[in-house]
């Protein structure tokens, strides 16, 4: 396993759709591609979309091929998930999906101030320890660094099966006063029809985890809102 590990990280330094950024502080801070996405990548001006914490890209790839009028970015660490979607946009010659190594953390750092259009959160880890509260990917300081990338009105999406997650984001929202278009928490349970056509076709794709949860009989919770 380590060896088929070492190969795909090996190969995913050859794919043409992968960025890295990752190495020194230095270099993390003067990451080529932040502000020319658009420009450097995919060479159009549509919409830029990013998938936090990506995994092995199911929503990324899914979302490229259905909406081919906007551009789609999987976000994620571990560079042997990313390889997953990256060779499956590849090999599906999906010009309008890319992949970046990287910890959410630097966000600011590989995106310039207003780049991006909409971010979706799938199954981000609950961290349900109360001194990682901070840890969490609808917390208040990665919001703030959201709300620096996202254009104004820019939208947020969170997917989770976790409960806690879900009343935590949305009590953070509501005593922040940022703006919830739509929340639920059981998605499945009001589709068809909850999201609008548009946003139907969306859902009918589910990640590894969800397919996975939603089997245990968990429950999917989703919210949809802006932060700036």
């Amino acid at each position: 396993m380590a060896k088929y590990k070492l190969r795909q990280f090996a190969e995913l330094e050859t794919f043409p759709n992968v960025y890295h950024h990752l190495q020194t502080q230095k270099e993390v801070e003067n990451f080529a591609m932040r502000g020319l996405w658009l420009k450097d990548n995919f060479k159009n001006n549509h919409p830029l979309v990013l998938e936090l914490g990506c995994g092995k890209g199911e929503y990324t790839t899914a979302m490229a091929m259905a909406f081919k009028d906007k551009n789609f970015i999987g976000v994620d660490l571990k560079g042997n998930r990313l390889w997953t979607g990256a060779k499956i946009a590849l090999a599906q010659n999906l010009h309008n999906a890319a992949f970046l190594r990287t910890r959410i953390e630097n966000i600011v750092t590989a995106f310039a101030p207003n780049e991006v259009d909409e971010i979706w959160i799938t199954f981000p880890d609950p961290q349900p320890q109360e001194k990682r509260i901070k840890k969490r990917l609808t917390s208040l300081p990665f919001l703030k660094r959201y709300q620096q990338i996202l254009k104004p009105g820019g939208v947020v999406h969170l997917k989770t099966d976790s409960s806690l997650l879900y009343e935590f984001t949305m009590e953070l929202l509501n005593e922040n006063s940022f703006e919830i278009l739509l929340h639920t928490n059981n998605l499945y349970a009001e589709l068809p029809g909850f999201l609008g056509p548009h946003h139907d076709l969306l859902f009918s794709t589910k990640t590894h985890y969800e397919k996975k949860f939603s089997a245990m009989g968990f429950s999917i919770n989703y919210i949809r809102f802006k932060i700036n």
